[in-house]
């Protein structure tokens, strides 16, 4: 049962400002190796909080597209494998401009999970 405030996201970020803001610094002087590994740490629980609040609706649009591009129904996963299927058996490519528009609209969306500041 999930919890009402704070949320699991807002913990997360909470715990990634700490590491980031307060520890880093100390961590860097005293031990830069050790500053590096907790900057990494803090980097990885920004992940996670993106991914908490983002990546349920980033999955439904992207089975949304799936299913359209595919014409069936089927979980997440399902739908991705019979995609890479049509790919490896050349049944796709490039020139497909509605599967190029999923993998661009696919990608953007990871990466906002993954590292919003890529772009």
């Amino acid at each position: 049962m999930a919890q009402d405030r704070p949320t699991a996201s807002e913990l997360l970020a909470a715990i990634a400002d700490l590491l980031r803001e307060e520890v880093t610094p100390v961590l860097d002087k005293a031990d830069p190796r050790l500053g590096f590994q907790m900057r990494v740490a803090a980097n990885s629980l920004a992940i996670l909080e993106r991914e908490a609040r983002l990546g349920p609706a980033a999955d439904a649009r992207e089975r949304e597209r799936l299913v359209k591009l595919l014409g069936h129904d089927g979980t997440l996963d399902d739908l991705n494998r019979e995609l890479a299927r049509q790919l490896r058996a050349g049944e796709r490519d490039e020139g497909d401009a509605a599967l190029m528009t999923h993998l661009e609209a696919t990608i953007a969306e990871k990466i906002a999970i993954a590292n919003p500041k890529w772009r």
